[in-house]
């Protein structure tokens, strides 16, 4: 991938939405002069905080603590958007009210501090939301499935920057206290160079599970070796599934576990998914596929009785999950597909850019799966 081309469009993005909200809230806000300059001087730094977050995550090591500093912006500027397309939208309407000119201006008034308020409150909440991991229980339903069994899913660590190993000791704790007969993780594992995250992967050795742990690459691995990211959990005795199926439980009573590989190799020309493939050799007993993205379930036509994806965060921040909708057909829970098929969407155990969320809270997700 050219990360240069990246860096560019990523800062280009942001740029555009600081122009915005200079222009259509700074600019028509009922406050002076000086506080108009003083808005824009951060706005600015809050820029440049957004060029040394994409520097440090993906070319300097930095403390962790800087790498805080760093990553905030990036949500503060979304919400910040978002306030401001609300405020010009309420603007606009307000203009047209059939009111009083004083009373329009008391209103006028009033949204501006609102709109400042709720923006103040949203990133404060967005941070704390982001300081807990949920563990979502479900259970669900398959045909002809002889024994009832424990899934524990985790999804979207991006381990990298303010994901290490604390934090992922933490999820491993988490994890072992579900006592599962299986755990998977469906990709977006690691978001930097393998080399710099090997003693946080070290951590999920600890994992215990009856039947071990399986792994499938998500669309983030292309980015930084995808053949080296797979190589690494490998050592760990971890299982990756690539474009393959493995039978979970006693012959005739467990399940069909099967793995693909995720859509950004049919752009990047390389380990691109086969569900065929995956599903060869597999035993007359229900299937259970683990596929990065959620829009990967076009491709499945029969022979799976549940999907489990991750990829969409839940949209991390409400907003964003609006836009996160456009792209995928399902964002987050448990969704009937069609008479046969299921799918499940992990809202993701970790976070990318910000350490924010809001309205999608971070998930461990246990499945109790049994037969119908």
């Amino acid at each position: 991938m050219n990360y240069i081309l990246f860096f560019s469009a990523f800062l280009g993005i942001f740029i555009l939405l600081n122009m915005y909200i200079s222009k259509r809230l700074i600019k028509k806000l009922d406050i002076s002069d000086k506080a108009k300059y003083y808005f824009r001087i951060f706005l600015f730094a809050n820029l440049i905080g957004i060029a040394c977050y994409m520097l440090a995550r993906y070319y300097v090591n930095i403390p962790n603590w800087l790498y805080f500093l760093f990553s905030i912006p990036i949500g503060i500027l979304f919400l910040l958007f978002c306030t401001a397309v609300i405020y010009d939208i309420s603007r606009v309407l307000l203009s047209f009210a059939p009111v009083m000119e004083s009373r329009r201006k008391f209103f006028k008034k009033s949204l501006d501090i609102s709109s400042l308020a709720v923006a103040s409150i949203l990133t404060v909440r967005s941070l704390y939301e982001a300081r807990f991991i949920n563990v979502e229980s479900i259970y669900i339903k398959i045909k002809n499935l002889k024994e009832p069994y424990n899934i524990v899913q985790i999804s979207d660590l991006h381990i990298g920057g303010l994901i290490d190993a604390s934090f992922i000791k933490d999820i491993v704790q988490k994890v072992n206290a579900l006592n599962p007969d299986i755990v998977v993780i469906t990709g977006d594992l690691i978001d930097v160079d393998v080399l710099n995250a090997k003693d946080v992967l070290d951590e999920l050795t600890n994992i215990s599970s009856k039947f071990g742990t399986y792994y499938i690459v998500g669309n983030h691995e292309y980015f930084h070796g995808i053949e080296k990211i797979i190589s690494a959990v490998k050592d760990l005795g971890i299982k990756v599934l690539e474009n393959e199926n493995i039978y979970i439980g006693e012959d005739g009573r467990g399940f069909n576990l099967a793995g693909v590989y995720d859509l950004f190799g049919y752009r990047t020309k390389t380990h691109m998914p086969d569900l065929p493939k995956a599903l060869l050799g597999k035993k007359e007993s229900p299937t259970v596929l683990l596929a990065h993205q959620p829009k990967f379930i076009k491709e499945v036509t029969s022979g799976v009785d549940l999907m489990l994806s991750g990829h969409t965060h839940g949209g991390q921040l409400y907003p964003f999950k609006l836009l996160v909708g456009l792209q995928q057909p399902y964002i987050n829970g448990l969704h009937r597909h069609n008479e046969n098929l299921q799918i499940y969407i992990n809202k993701g155990t970790g976070f990318w850019g910000p350490p924010m969320r809001l309205g999608a809270s971070s998930e461990i997700t246990q499945i109790f799966l049994s037969g119908v």
